[in-house]
């Protein structure tokens, strides 16, 4: 039986690629009035020029209506603290992969907003169950019934990039998410016209626990000289019908490939998850990939 997601708000906190993108799919698909919030104005303006550019897109491509743009483009109003997001009925962090971080923002959410309000992390590989554990109140224990109420309402609701063509969201539970915020998080994530695929809380996921290994190994064979960064990627996209190579893929963010590949190596502590010396001094470079224009591909502006 199918559940009712009852989001009437939501919240959205990061304007990069990724919570722009949510932010888009929540206005466009799902008709969800959006609240989004970055410290940065520049990153607030840079997605929304970003939203701008991809509602043109659809309509040129005919796959939405011009009229459709201006309705989904007033869903979204940028508000400038959490605070202004305190009615919202579900709030989606999409902030930088760390979890210090997240577990600011998330106490930050427990202090701000309606004690019911869904509060959904779209961290790609990061444990749910610690930013679970975060939104409890000082002094309350986990085990009572306030702390699992809190703590039960967080899930991972993990978008894939870019949001708008990416047709799959990975529904992760931590240990303490109830079984209502998972189905209404799940029921959110198809109104958004994705399909939904579920996995245990353990590092990287499904998804990047495979994927990010798969990334690495790459970088290493680069760094050891096995083989040129194009013939590695031509083995990828000609001999195992990949549309893109591991390199080229790894360059939609350098950056967020190390820090998944740290939570791996540390939340495991398996050998096979350490992250290629490579990796880490393109980091250093801040040779990030398409973001900063040049990674193990250079990117121009056309």
């Amino acid at each position: 039986m199918s559940v009712a997601h009852g989001i009437k708000l939501l919240g959205v906190v990061g304007a990069g690629q990724m919570g722009t993108g949510i932010a888009f799919v929540s206005a466009l698909r799902a008709k969800v009035p959006v609240l989004l919030h970055d410290q940065s104005k520049d990153q607030v303006a840079r997605g929304l020029a970003l939203m701008d550019k991809l509602l043109s897109k659809d309509v040129a491509k005919g796959r939405i209506q011009s009229n459709e743009v201006q309705e989904a483009r007033d869903r979204v109003r940028v508000v400038n603290a959490v605070e202004d997001m305190r009615d919202v009925d579900m709030v989606i962090e999409a902030v930088s992969e760390n979890l210090d971080l997240k577990r600011i923002v998330f106490r930050n959410f427990s202090e701000k907003l309606r004690p019911d309000a869904i509060l959904a992390t779209n961290t790609s590989s990061i444990s749910i169950t610690k930013i679970a554990a975060s939104v409890i109140p000082e002094g309350v224990s986990p085990a009572s019934a306030e702390g699992q109420a809190a703590a039960g309402r967080v899930v991972g609701l993990h978008f894939f990039n870019p949001v708008p063509v990416m047709k799959l969201v990975e529904l992760i539970s931590a240990v303490q998410t109830t079984p209502e915020t998972l189905a209404r998080a799940r029921a959110f994530a198809e109104a958004c016209e994705k399909e939904v695929a579920t996995s245990q809380d353990v590092p990287g996921f499904v998804s990047n626990a495979l994927l990010m290994p798969f990334i690495n190994e790459a970088i290493m064979c680069l760094e050891k000289g096995v083989a040129t960064r194009d013939d590695i990627d031509k083995t990828f996209r000609l001999g195992m019908n990949h549309p893109m190579g591991p390199l080229q893929l790894g360059n939609i963010g350098l950056d967020t490939c190390l820090a998944i590949q740290k939570t791996l190596y540390t939340g495991t502590s398996d050998s096979k998850y350490r992250p290629s010396v490579l990796l880490e001094r393109m980091v250093d470079a801040q040779w990030l990939g398409k973001k900063s224009g040049r990674g193990f591909y250079e990117y121009t502006d056309d």
